[in-house]
C-alpha cells in the first residue's frame, strides 16, 4: 500500500513569522537611516549653537589704559574671567573679537602668571598687570593654537588679552596703568 502524502496546512503562526521577518528587514534599515539623519542634524545644531552663542563676547565692564600722567591711551569693553573655569576657557574657540574688546583675567593673588594659546584662534597681545594696576609685562603677537607658554616677567594679579598689535597701535607700555568699571554686578 502506498503511503499517502499528507500536506500539513499552513498555520497562521508560520505565515506570521515569515511576514514579520520580512517586515523587520524593511523597518530596521529605515529606522537606522532616520537615527543617522537625526544624529547629524542634532550634532550640527549643537555645534552651530555652541559656536554662535556660548562663546560670544559678553560685556562685563570697561577698562581704561592710562599713562603715568593719567592721560587716557585707550578704552575697551571687557569680559571678566574671575573664576577658575572662565580663566581656563579664556578666549579659546572664538573666531573674532572686535578691536575695542578684550578679556580681563582676575587672579586672587599676585604671582608669576603663565598663559598659552591652545585652542585660541585670535592672535593676541597679553598684558600682565600687578596689584597696583601697573603694567609689568607685555607679550606681543602670541602664536595662535600653540602650547608655548607666555609668562609675566614680574608678579601679576591681572592679565588683559587684546587683539594683536593693540598695544602698538595705542602705545601701551610697561609702566602704564589700568582701571576698570564693572557693568555686571557680582563678577
Amino acid at each position: 500500500m502506498a503511503k499517502k502524502k499528507i500536506n500539513k496546512p499552513e498555520t497562521k503562526s508560520s505565515t506570521n513569522k515569515t511576514g514579520n521577518t520580512k517586515l523587520i528587514w524593511k523597518i530596521v534599515p529605515a529606522l537606522l537611516i532616520i537615527a543617522i539623519v537625526v544624529y547629524l542634524i542634532m550634532s550640527n545644531f549643537l555645534k552651530k549653537n555652541t559656536e554662535d552663542s556660548e562663546y560670544l563676547f559678553r560685556k562685563d565692564g570697561t577698562l581704561t589704559f592710562v599713562d603715568s600722567l593719567n592721560n587716557v591711551k585707550a578704552k575697551i569693553d571687557i569680559q571678566i574671567a574671575a573664576t577658575d573655569f572662565d580663566r581656563e576657557l579664556g578666549l579659546m574657540y572664538r573666531k573674532h573679537m572686535d578691536e575695542n574688546q578684550g578679556m580681563l583675567f582676575i587672579f586672587h593673588k599676585e604671582d608669576i602668571q603663565n598663559f598659552w594659546m591652545r585652542n585660541t584662534f585670535i592672535p593676541l597681545d597679553m598684558i600682565y598687570v600687578n596689584s597696583k594696576k601697573e603694567i609689568v609685562t607685555i607679550q606681543h603677537a602670541t602664536q595662535t593654537l600653540s602650547d608655548q607658554t607666555y609668562s609675566s616677567t614680574a608678579p601679576a594679579e591681572y592679565v588683559i588679552e587684546v587683539n594683536l598689535n593693540f598695544t602698538d597701535k595705542f602705545n601701551i607700555k610697561v609702566g602704564d596703568k589700568i582701571d576698570w568699571v564693572r557693568t555686571q554686578p557680582g563678577l
